[in-house]
């Protein structure tokens, strides 16, 4: 019988989460199926996520209207619905969490996106959040903006759990391993344990390549010299900035800095490939899996592509491979007159309004349903 691909990944070091949840899933034995069958090692949610699952079934009609005549907000009733899914996952997910030593076994929930540059609001709701939650295996979703570094530090600081998200340019990238190393560094001097306070640093992939790849096809249209270039970076851009993250990185938590908080207990930060779903149909539905295999890494794969890789996987560390060539990549946009750094902080920019939008028809969504009850 051959091997699942999804399960030899694990061989190769890499965790394999699943960007939904739903709580027929966990009802049906689903996620346990999952976790056994292919070895899920976490979960990953977020508004777009709830909002598709209370539109798209009925298994939480009975309690919106539960809690319409509660009189509950529909922030509340949103709280409460997506509390009780996360809680319910990070049970399934509890005894790998432990016989891994907290390695694995996340689920992941986001703090209100409109707090995405407000600093005091998102550490506020994010230790309501991991307090409501109550599980050692939960992550509080922070999106990597400049006020959100400053959220991560202090919540890192004060042992909450933090997914850092909506990571998209390696100079961030930094700033988010400063964040968590500062953070652990500040719970060290107080004599706070370090073990068992996890963080993974969310690296969002597809989203790049989505961006960039009209800028080269309109160089490549124009002929020439720069029209070459273009094209050997065509569809490279993103898995190329991928690997020059997992060489910062190795850079970071090889240090002698990390290596002092690593003998008191602390745990790498690991970097967590997101948005890894291919959204040019040109491109192989597995693209952002296979060239990103590698120790120490998460990859949080939606649905459709995890059945992808299951049938047909081809799973070979390939993560620091051409790392020369990904290095050139990125100097060869710099020449065509592109800036990545430009187009990352773009990324980030549209990345937050693009967080708001979900989470507002998410609460669209509930005000239909709760009239309807």
């Amino acid at each position: 019988m051959t091997k699942n691909p999804l399960k030899q990944l694990e061989t190769l070091g890499q965790s394999v989460w699943l960007d939904y949840i739903r709580r027929d899933l966990m009802a049906s034995g689903g996620l346990r199926r999952l976790i056994e069958e292919d070895g899920l090692r976490g979960m990953t949610s977020n508004p777009a996520i709830f909002e598709k699952a209370i539109a798209g079934s009925q298994d939480y009609d009975e309690d919106i209207r539960d809690l319409a005549l509660k009189g509950k907000s529909l922030e509340e009733i949103y709280e409460t619905l997506s509390q009780h899914d996360v809680q319910v996952a990070s049970d399934e997910f509890r005894p790998l969490y432990d016989r891994v030593d907290g390695n694995d076994g996340y689920v992941s929930l986001e703090v209100n996106p409109h707090l995405a540059n407000d600093t005091h609001g998102t550490i506020k709701e994010a230790r309501r959040l991991w307090a409501a939650l109550n599980r050692p295996n939960v992550f509080i979703k922070v999106p990597a903006t400049a006020n959100g570094l400053l959220a991560i530090q202090q919540l890192i600081g004060e042992g909450i759990n933090v997914n850092v998200t909506l990571l998209f340019g390696l100079p961030r990238y930094r700033q988010v391993a400063e964040a968590y190393l500062a953070g652990i560094e500040a719970r060290m001097a107080k004599g706070q344990p370090l073990k068992r306070v996890a963080s993974v640093a969310s690296f969002f992939v597809s989203r790049i390549d989505t961006l960039v790849d009209p800028l080269l096809d309109k160089l490549i249209s124009q002929g020439g010299k720069n029209a070459d270039l273009a094209k050997k970076a065509r569809g490279q851009v993103a898995i190329a900035s991928a690997k020059m993250a997992y060489q910062i990185y190795k850079e970071i938590f090889g240090s002698d800095r990390f290596k002092k908080l690593a003998m008191q207990g602390a745990c790498v930060q690991r970097l967590l490939w997101a948005s890894t779903g291919a959204k040019d149909p040109d491109y192989s539905d597995v693209k952002y899996i296979e060239a990103l295999i590698g120790p120490d890494t998460i990859n949080t794969i939606p649905v459709e592509t995890l059945d992808a890789y299951r049938d047909h996987g081809d799973p070979k560390a390939r993560l620091e491979q051409d790392v020369m060539d990904a290095e050139g990549i990125l100097k060869r946009l710099s020449d065509v007159g592109i800036s990545i750094d430009k187009l990352t902080q773009q990324l980030e920019d549209e990345g937050v309004e693009k967080f708001n939008k979900p989470f507002d028809k998410l609460m669209e969504t509930l005000t239909l349903r709760s009239a309807k009850n």
